[in-house]
This record gives C-alpha cells, structure tokens and sequence, in this order.
C-alpha cells in the first residue's frame, strides 16, 4: 500500500496507533499528557498549567512557490499557521523553532526577508524565536515548531467537544486566501482594493489568537481553524466528536472581494478552498452570541450539529434543499494537485 492509498488521516491514524502502542501511563511524559496525535496541537500539564506544542512545515511546490509568495510573506506565513493552531486551542503562542532547509544557492538577502517577515509577526504576538536548525536540500522548506500555552485556565479548545445541538459558527470570511491563490497563480488583473485584499489573504494570513482566548473564556469546547477547507475541517471535529453537521451555505460569509470578482466559484472557495486561518468552532447560541459581542471580527452562526454515527457535513440552501460540492477541501497524498 502506497501513502497515497491510505491519505493523510489514514496515516496519521497509522502512526497514532503505532505510537499508542508505547504508552506508559506510569511514564511522567504519558501521565501528564492531556491531548496527543489528532488535534490542533498537543497538550500537557506543567508545573500547574497547560502547555502546548505544534508544527507545521511549508514545502516549496507543494505549499508555495516563490513566484506567488515573497520570501518576506513567507516568513509571515510559515510562523502564522501555527499561530492559527494554538488559537485553535485556546492557547497564547510564546516561544518558536525554526527549522530551514535551504538549497546552496539561496541568496543570502532572501534569507533575510523570511526572518523578518517572521519576526514581524512574532512581534505583534510578542514571541520569541529562540533557535532551530538549518541544512541544504533541493527546494526550499521551512518548518516551524511554537510552544505556547493556555496560562490560567486549564481547559482547552477541543475538536472532540462538539455536541449534537450545538450551533457552528466561524470568524471572518471566507473565500479569500483560495481567491488570492486563483489571482497570483493566474495571473487575474483585479481592482487594485481586491487584489490588495486577495493577496494579503492568501500570503499574510491574520490568526485569531485573540479571539481563540475569548472562547476559552465564554465557555467554547470545541474548535478547529480552517485550513484544509471549512467542509474539511468541520468533518475533522464530526469525526473526533462522533456527530453529524448541518450547514446552511447561504449563511457562509464570503468575502466581497471573492463574490465580486469569482462570481459562481465564490461559495467553492470559500467552502473547499482552505488557507483562510479562521476559527470553526461550536457551542450553545447564547455563548456564541457572547463571543460575537466581546471580539473584534465577525461572527457568523452557519449550522448546526446533529446526531449522526456517520459523520456526514450535510450541505443545505435556505429552502432546505441538498447542495453537492466536487471537492471538500484539501488532503496531502489523496490530492490531484498540489497547493501552491
């Protein structure tokens, strides 16, 4: 069997298994550990509170390329989708790793770009990147490990927390990074507010740090940020929850710029394109009317979870009739093409 055969959750559960199988609860590392392989991040008590740990690697031609990407973004980005993980927990983001493979001839310039790109964010999150390691390859591919964790308050944000019930919401709008991508790969000559917009979406993805507290804190259990897509993601927290999902696709917020300018693919883009780094998450209408009313950004209620052993996203318009979509969202190894 090829990895190509099992895909991605299929090997992560492969591998989950084989590490399970290792477990020793009398070990320190496994009777402290609160959340292992599956989630946003791992998590672990320490000294009275709860750390957190995530990685994430961009790949030239498999993530980017440098043609749609600067090394300045890049920097951005490759420290900004784990950002969007420990948000997705709940967490506050303190420390990164940084691993950079680098081919020989990589102008030293570029190189620094990356870290100030990186830093940039880092310093608006006031982390510290405090080492990593460096080594040659073919194409570039950086990788970033952040430490971060949930400071007082012991819960977490969970994708196995949702309840039938409760209603699906998501922060911001959605469509844009998808678009963006659309517009540098095809090179889409838009108005210069939309392609600022799009660019920026795509390249310099926001993460909801803040907002991922303010869940924590209203009393949200579970959560997920959408980067493979939000049908995608939204079966990731069915599938570890074991429920069904409902989700009205005349209430997904898309972005105006992707209506304006992609006209019947915007709802596409925005359900299945992923890269967007918004919160999904769940929870009673009252504590999600609670975090509207204490973030910044919006806050759209989409769906609702239902009992379902199968797992399905059902996809319904406002009439209630069934909505189909070719593709739900990003998956390395099953994937027809790769993301750039």
């Amino acid at each position: 069997m090829k990895v190509s055969d099992l895909g991605e959750l299929g090997l992560i559960s492969l591998l989950a298994e084989i590490v399970n199988s290792t477990r020793d609860d009398k070990a320190p590392s496994w009777k402290h550990l609160q959340v292992g392989i599956g989630d946003d991040a791992a998590a672990w008590e320490c000294d009275g509170s709860t750390q957190l740990a995530t990685v994430d690697a961009l790949v030239e031609n498999v993530h980017f390329t440098l043609e749609t990407t600067p090394w300045y973004d890049l920097g951005w980005k490759a420290l900004a989708v784990n950002l969007s993980d420990i948000a997705a927990m709940g967490g506050l983001p303190k420390y990164a790793l940084v691993a950079l493979s680098l081919p020989k001839d990589t102008e030293v310039e570029d190189v620094s770009f990356l870290y100030k790109g990186m830093a940039a964010l880092a310093k608006q999150h006031g982390i510290a990147i405090i080492g990593g390691d460096t080594d040659s390859t073919p194409c570039v591919s950086v990788t970033v490990t952040v430490i971060g964790s949930t400071g007082e308050n012991s819960r977490l944000l969970r994708r196995s927390e949702a309840k039938a019930g409760d209603r699906i919401a998501v922060t911001g709008e959605l469509g844009g990074a998808a678009a963006g991508l659309r517009m540098l790969t095809g090179g889409l000559k838009l108005d210069s507010e939309s392609a600022t917009y799009l660019r920026n979406a795509f390249v310099r993805p926001v993460p909801r740090v803040a907002e991922g507290r303010v869940m924590l804190e209203k009393g949200v259990r579970a959560a997920i940020d959408i980067s493979d897509g939000l049908v995608s993601d939204l079966r990731h927290i069915c599938e570890s929850s074991r429920v069904g999902a409902k989700v009205n696709i005349d209430l997904v917020p898309v972005h105006s710029a992707v209506k304006a300018n992609f006209g019947k693919d915007a709802l596409g883009l925005a359900l299945s394109g992923g890269e967007d780094y918004e919160l999904l998450f769940t929870g009673s209408a009252d504590i999600i009317d609670k975090v509207r009313k204490a973030v910044s950004c919006p806050v759209t209620v989409i769906g609702e979870i239902m009992p379902d052993t199968s797992h399905r996203v059902t996809l319904i318009d406002s009439k209630g009739k069934p909505f189909d979509i070719d593709k739900s969202g990003w998956e390395h190894f099953k994937s027809s093409k790769n993301n750039q």
